[in-house]
C-alpha cells in the first residue's frame, strides 16, 4: 500500500521534473544552481526522496516559482489524473505488496514515464465511467485475481482452522455440531447471540439479511429461519474473525458496501475459514473420491454429500473449488453463481471465479440473455416447476451434471450444479462448478464416459450466438447479425477501394 509519505514525494518529484523541462533545463543545470548532486536530483524527481525546506527554497527561486506552489498536492492540470489516482483510497488501500509489486517500483513507473502513464490512467478512468465501474467492482476484481493466483487454496487458512479444532478439542464430524461455535463465540470471545431482532425490523427483512454484527455490545443478530448450514455459516464466520485476527470486516451480511480492499480480503479469510471449518479436508476429500468414483451419474450422489455435511449449496461448491484443484490436478475449474429474483425477472451472473483460462460465461452488463443450455439455468426452471406446499417452505433443492462444449470448439467442460428454488414469486439460485474435460479429469472422474450423462452444445449469451434453430433459445442473435452486416459493408468499402465494383 502507498503511505502519505510516499504519495506526497512522488507529486513533489513529479511537480519538479515538470517545471524543470518547462524551463528547459537539464539535471545538471539545475542542481548547479541549487547546489545538489544531479543524483540527488533524480533521486527526488523519482520520489524517493524529499528535500529539506533550504533546498526546496533553492528549487524554488531557481524555477521561480512560490515556495508553497511547488509544495502543494496539487500537479498540472496535464498530470491530473495521476494525482487523482495517487490521492484516492484506491491506491492508499490496494495491497500491492499481495501481488508481489513493491510500491517504489509503481513510483518508478509513473516517475519515468509522467506523460505516457497519465495518458494511460486517464484512459482507464474514461473506461470505468462509461461502463458505470465502481471501487468494489475493483475490488472484487482484484480478489478473484488474487485466488486464482493460488489456484484457491491457501494452506495458512487450512493450518488456522486445524491449530482452531485442536486448541478447542471440537469434532469435526459431519454435519459439525452448532454448539460446538456457539460456546467458542459465548464463552471465549463475550458474543450474546440473537435470533429474534432482525425477524421484527423492517428493513433488515426487507433486505433479507442473515446476520448483524454490533461490535459496541459484541451482540451477533441472526434471521429466524436460516438453515442450519446457514446458521453454522454465520457462526463459522464470526469464529474466523475473532480467531483470525481480522479487525477491518463488514458487519452485515450481503452488504453491497465495500470501503475497503481489507474488508474484502478479511470477508474472503473469514469465509474460507468457515467452509474449511465445518466440511473438514481430509474427510470431504475421500468422500469426493468417493462420488468420483461411481460408474454411472446420479443427481444423488451429489445431494446426498451435501446433506451429509448438512450445509448450503453454494458452501459445498465453493469448497469444492477448493480441494478440486490443490488435490487432485483440476486447475482449469470454473465456479459460477446465478441468481434469480422471481421467475420474471433476468437470469444475473452474481459470482465467478476462472482458474487457468477465462472460461465463458462471464458477467456482462450488455444485458444480453445468457445461454439457457447451461445446466446451470435449467435447473432453476426445473426446480421452479418442482410442486412447494406452501410459501413458507423451504425452497427446492436440485442436482444436476452436463457435459457442455463450446460452439465451434473443442473446449468441453463437465459441469456440476445445485439449484435452489421456491414459488414463482420467490428468488432462486445455482452454484456450478466447471471441470475442462480432458485426460486427469478422466482419471479420476470415472462416470464421465456414462452415456446416460447429458451433454450439449453451449454458448455464452443468445444474443452472440449462430446455433441455428436453437429451441432454448430466449432472444434473437442480433449480435451476429450487426457483425455479418459489418463485414459485408467492409467488403464492399474494400472493393471500391480495390476498383472492383
Amino acid at each position: 500500500m502507498l503511505n502519505h509519505g510516499q504519495v506526497v514525494r512522488l507529486i513533489f518529484g513529479l511537480k519538479l521534473r515538470e517545471l524543470r523541462q518547462e524551463r528547459a533545463l537539464s539535471p545538471a543545470e539545475l542542481a548547479r544552481v541549487c547546489d545538489v548532486s544531479v543524483s540527488y536530483l533524480n533521486e527526488i524527481e523519482k520520489g524517493k526522496k524529499y528535500p529539506k525546506a533550504d533546498k526546496i527554497l533553492s528549487l524554488s527561486k531557481a524555477l521561480d516559482v512560490r515556495y508553497d506552489q511547488l509544495t502543494s498536492l496539487e500537479l498540472p492540470r496535464r498530470l491530473e489524473p495521476i494525482g487523482e489516482l495517487l490521492n484516492s483510497k484506491l491506491l492508499k488501500e490496494f495491497p500491492l505488496e499481495m501481488y508481489g509489486l513493491e510500491p517504489a517500483r509503481i513510483i518508478e513507473l509513473i516517475a519515468n514515464a509522467p506523460a505516457r502513464m497519465n495518458a494511460f490512467i486517464s484512459t482507464i478512468f474514461e473506461i470505468a465511467r462509461n461502463y458505470e465501474m465502481r471501487q468494489e467492482h475493483l475490488f472484487l476484481a482484484a480478489l478473484r485475481s488474487f485466488q486464482e493466483m493460488h489456484d484457491n487454496y491457501f494452506e495458512d487458512v487450512e493450518q488456522d482452522v486445524r491449530a482452531f479444532v485442536g486448541s478447542n478439542q471440537l469434532s469435526t464430524a459431519a454435519p459439525f455440531d452448532l454448539g460446538q461455535l456457539e460456546r467458542v463465540l459465548t464463552e471465549e470471545y463475550g458474543y450474546t447471540l440473537d435470533r429474534e431482532t432482525l425477524g421484527q425490523h423492517p428493513v433488515a427483512q426487507q433486505a433479507r439479511l442473515r446476520s448483524v454484527f454490533q461490535p459496541k455490545a459484541r451482540r451477533l443478530l441472526m434471521r429466524p429461519g436460516l438453515s442450519r448450514g446457514q446458521q453454522a455459516f454465520v457462526l463459522g464466520r464470526e469464529v474466523a474473525f475473532n480467531y483470525l485476527k481480522l479487525t477491518e470486516r463488514p458487519y452485515v451480511s450481503s452488504s453491497p458496501q465495500v470501503s475497503t480492499f481489507d474488508v474484502v480480503l478479511n470477508n474472503f479469510k473469514a469465509s474460507y475459514f468457515a467452509g474449511a471449518l465445518l466440511m473438514e479436508e481430509e474427510s470431504l476429500l475421500r468422500d469426493v473420491k468417493k462420488v468420483f468414483g461411481a460408474k454411472k451419474w446420479s443427481p444423488d450422489l451429489l445431494l446426498d454429500l451435501m446433506t451429509q455435511y448438512d450445509v448450503s449449496p453454494e458452501m459445498f461448491m465453493q469448497r469444492l473449488t477448493t480441494l478440486l484443484p490443490r488435490h487432485f490436478g483440476l486447475q482449469s475449474l470454473f465456479f459460477l453463481r446465478f441468481d434469480q429474483t422471481d421467475a420474471s425477472t433476468p437470469f444475473e451472473l452474481t459470482k465467478e471465479l476462472h482458474l487457468a483460462r477465462l472460461h465463458n460465461p462471464h458477467g456482462n452488463e450488455l444485458n444480453e440473455h445468457y445461454c439457457r443450455r447451461w445446466v446451470s439455468l435449467r435447473l432453476m426452471d426445473e426446480a421452479r416447476a418442482l410442486p412447494v406446499p406452501d410459501t413458507a417452505a423451504a425452497p427446492v433443492t436440485v442436482a444436476g451434471a452436463q457435459r457442455s462444449r463450446y460452439f465451434g470448439t473443442e473446449d468441453e467442460y463437465l459441469c456440476f450444479t445445485l439449484a435452489r428454488a421456491g414459488t414463482p414469486t420467490q428468488p432462486a439460485l445455482s452454484v456450478t462448478v466447471g471441470l475442462r474435460c480432458d485426460g486427469n479429469l478422466r482419471a479420476h472422474v470415472r462416470f464421465l464416459a456414462d452415456p446416460a450423462l447429458p451433454f450439449r452444445i453451449v454458448n455464452e449469451t443468445c444474443e452472440r450466438c449462430p446455433i441455428p434453430d436453437c429451441e432454448s433459445r430466449a432472444a434473437a442473435p442480433t449480435e451476429i447479425v450487426r457483425l455479418a452486416e459489418k463485414a459485408a459493408f467492409e467488403a464492399a468499402v474494400e472493393a471500391l477501394v480495390q476498383g472492383n465494383s
